[in-house]
């Protein structure tokens, strides 16, 4: 047992309650368990117990243990004077006068609940209900789903305005800092992020119809441009960032950029020339996304291909087959989803502007769903992911919920607790008719 889940026992009333009767002989009734409260104080608040003949409008607090009461030392904060019951899993000191009244849960909740919580908290499969989830409605899944990626949108976008409040709530700049930090991917989120932070949207405004200046700019802040080269263009570029590392006192990035564990279409210096050249072809980067509509006008927007030299390039040192460099649909897709749709979600969102929200969210519905070891799981399951709306939900419902085994939290674990409870009272009903 566990603290969080006797506060759920209490909050959703999974327990037997006929015939309740407190640990001091008087009989009980729950008219409202109270408001759960998240703050401090007691766990539950503005409750409605009567108790034999009085209706007594207070809170409840809950704790594993009688005696934790004192041992959280309540009885000396103003904060729980005005607690009318204490709710305890075992009472371990029934022959103390307390001046609040005690039920003890123990007795009264089903086996069954318990049994199927000890074994979620005991698997170590993919996510603990794994084997249930098909027992789930169909209306229900699409709800948590409604909210799984609420959620997500919500927490995306305090990102967002981590950025804003960094930038003097520029959203050009904010938007520059995401993209480029998207554009790293996983391995290179930290030096391609630090790497915008050190280049405003100004100074590239200024040459944005230079793209070679703006790769000198951009592999020269990320250290690319260091040693020995026999190639005419990186010999250009390098003498280019030097002019430039002097112009406007440059300091670049400390962070390494790392292409161990990358395929080369993916080489930090190919995403690199992508970004420069995306740069180059456009006016202003969030402004263009605000004034958009239409998700394909995105996905022609980003669907640029690297400068002419890395053609027969990954890296400056080495010439490969021709290939030129354009940025891939599925990379396309993980920029909309990572950086496009957070910003105008977190714009409408800011600016009670119900049409950008919208917008985010149906783009992400029009988007094929990401695929990976997570949503791959899940499909395991019998758990549909046809878009990216799909998942994003399940994204967020392994790393916030499925991972750190917050069931009792979850909209899944719940409806399979309360399936349980349902089970357990209809066995004991029907075994004490009979």
């Amino acid at each position: 047992m566990t603290e969080r889940l006797l506060q759920y026992l209490w909050q959703f009333q999974y327990f037997n309650k006929e015939a309740l009767i407190l640990d001091n002989g008087d009989v009980f009734q729950v008219i409202h368990p109270g408001r759960y409260n998240t703050n401090q104080g007691p766990d539950f608040l503005e409750a409605k117990i009567k108790i034999e003949n009085t209706l007594w409008v207070g809170h409840v607090e809950l704790h594993l243990k009688t005696s934790d009461w004192f041992r959280h030392a309540h009885q000396f904060d103003r904060n729980y004077d005005n607690v009318v019951l204490h709710v305890v899993w075992e009472n371990d000191l029934p022959h103390m006068d307390n001046r609040i009244p005690v039920f003890s849960l123990q007795s009264k909740v089903p086996g069954l609940l318990l049994s199927q919580y000890e074994h979620w908290m005991n698997n170590a499969g993919f996510i603990a209900c794994g084997t249930q989830m098909q027992e789930v409605s169909r209306i229900i899944w699409i709800s948590w789903r409604e909210r799984l990626l609420a959620e997500r949108m919500q927490r995306k976008s305090s990102a967002v305005f981590s950025f804003l409040l960094q930038t003097a709530q520029h959203w050009e700049e904010t938007f520059w800092w995401l993209l480029a930090r998207n554009f790293g991917a996983v391995l290179n989120f930290e030096p391609f992020e630090a790497l915008a932070r050190s280049l405003p949207v100004t100074l590239l405004a200024r040459y944005k119809n230079q793209l070679p200046v703006l790769e000198a700019l951009l592999f020269g802040q990320c250290g690319l441009l260091e040693g020995e080269f026999d190639s005419a263009y990186p010999l250009m570029l390098q003498k280019e960032y030097g002019h430039l590392k002097t112009k406007y006192q440059l300091e670049p990035v400390r962070q390494a950029v790392h292409f161990l564990r990358t395929r080369p279409v993916n080489f930090p210096t190919v995403r690199l020339a992508q970004l420069a050249m995306l740069i180059h072809g456009s006016s202003h980067l969030f402004a263009f996304i605000k004034d958009t509509t239409d998700l394909g006008d995105v996905k022609k927007w980003l669907a640029v291909t690297a400068s002419e030299f890395w053609d027969h390039h990954y890296t400056f040192h080495k010439q490969s087959v021709h290939r030129p460099k354009k940025l891939g649909n599925q990379m396309i897709d993980t920029i909309i989803i990572n950086t496009v749709v957070p910003m105008l979600f977190a714009y409408g969102l800011l600016h009670n502007e119900e049409q950008y929200k919208n917008r985010a969210l149906n783009w992400l519905d029009e988007l094929e769903p990401e695929t990976n070891a997570i949503t791959h799981g899940y499909t395991e399951l019998g758990i549909v992911n046809k878009s990216a709306c799909d998942s994003q939900a399940l994204l967020e419902l392994k790393s916030r919920y499925c991972d750190p085994k917050k069931c009792l939290d979850c909209g899944v674990g719940n409806a399979l607790l309360k399936s349980s409870v349902a089970v357990s009272l209809e066995s004991e009903l029907s075994a004490q008719n009979h």
